[in-house]
């Protein structure tokens, strides 16, 4: 066991973002605001604010965007010794827009330091003296190379008793739902959490029926945390359901990183001894936080922010 590893492990691509100041086209944006975001290493800025241990690790190039992501991170609190600023290789960027009101990205990623990974990143000792690993199927869905890394990883953590966390985060751009389901069901069941929104459960089951989708989660040995449910997220576990209602938002501002806030949120919880509804109740408040304001993860709150809302929320057992 590496005795230097951090509660949590996680690993995928990040890219630099770029995006209109205002909620503009790209062919009309004027002035340009200039950040980064990836699921992952959105996650690990949100668990390292709220106290906990976690590290990051991927493939950047080594430009000022590669820099930028490594420092910045490592300014958050997140442990970025494994991961890699490759020489002659660039760092993937994103582009965000309002289109019409509606959010739309553009990506370049293609022949990027990230879109490389494969197994050859992992550091077996560092997954094994982890509590959790967190994987998503941004990775898996990057290409052959990058989903054999994250069969890897969880094979390693499986062998070393460390639990395993899959976040579906869907992304039609990358993959079908036919693909991404082949891919990932198999990953939910060796899975000891599992956090598909319903929106992406529908696509992976194929069913618009919630208690038929909740009776094949109850199968899986995994915690399911199902958000998006009406206004409410439900956790399966076995035949038992909780709910737990969406912490609510005074403004929405900006609806992505929310799912990644979420997330954070409940990982955090757990690796606090939270059982599973408490720590989803700290996952909605973060989520909630996320919304309102721009960005991936800059509002992602600490945890003196993210305490003082916890109180008086309610989940119903049944």
């Amino acid at each position: 066991m590496d005795r230097q590893s951090p509660d949590l492990v996680t690993f995928g691509e990040t890219m630099a973002l770029f995006m209109p100041a205002n909620a503009r086209s790209l062919d009309q944006m004027g002035t340009v605001v200039q950040g980064f975001g990836g699921a992952e290493s959105n996650v690990a800025i949100g668990v390292a604010r709220l106290g906990g241990s976690v590290g990051w690790f991927g493939a950047l190039g080594r430009d000022p965007f590669g820099t930028m992501i490594y420092k910045t991170l490592r300014g958050e609190g997140v442990d970025v010794s494994r991961a890699r600023l490759v020489e002659g290789e660039e760092t993937g960027v994103m582009f965000r827009e309002q289109v019409a009101g509606r959010l739309a990205v553009h990506y370049r990623r293609k022949h990027s330091a990230a879109s490389r990974m494969g197994p050859e990143e992992l550091d077996a000792d560092y997954i094994r003296g982890a509590k959790l690993l967190h994987v998503t199927g941004i990775t898996a869905a990057l290409g052959e190379r990058a989903l054999e890394a994250v069969r890897q990883a969880v094979a390693i953590a499986k062998a070393a008793g460390v639990k395993v966390v899959l976040d579906p985060n869907l992304r039609l751009k990358l993959w079908s739902a036919e693909e991404a389901a082949r891919v990932l069901l198999p990953l939910a069941e060796q899975a000891d959490y599992f956090m598909p929104g319903w929106d992406e459960l529908q696509l992976l089951y194929g069913t618009e029926d919630f208690d038929e989708a909740a009776a094949r989660l109850g199968r899986l040995q995994a915690v399911s945390v199902v958000k998006g449910v009406g206004e409410r997220t439900v956790i399966v576990e076995g035949e038992r359901r909780s709910e737990v209602p969406f912490y609510p938002a005074e403004r929405i501002v900006d609806t992505v990183g929310a799912g990644d806030g979420f997330c954070a949120g409940f990982l955090a919880g757990v690796l606090r001894g939270m059982s599973a509804v408490e720590a989803v109740r700290l996952a909605s408040v973060c989520g909630s936080l996320v919304i309102q304001s721009h960005g991936d993860w800059e509002a992602l709150p600490d945890w003196q922010t993210a305490s003082s809302r916890l109180s008086g929320q309610a989940a119903v057992e049944r």
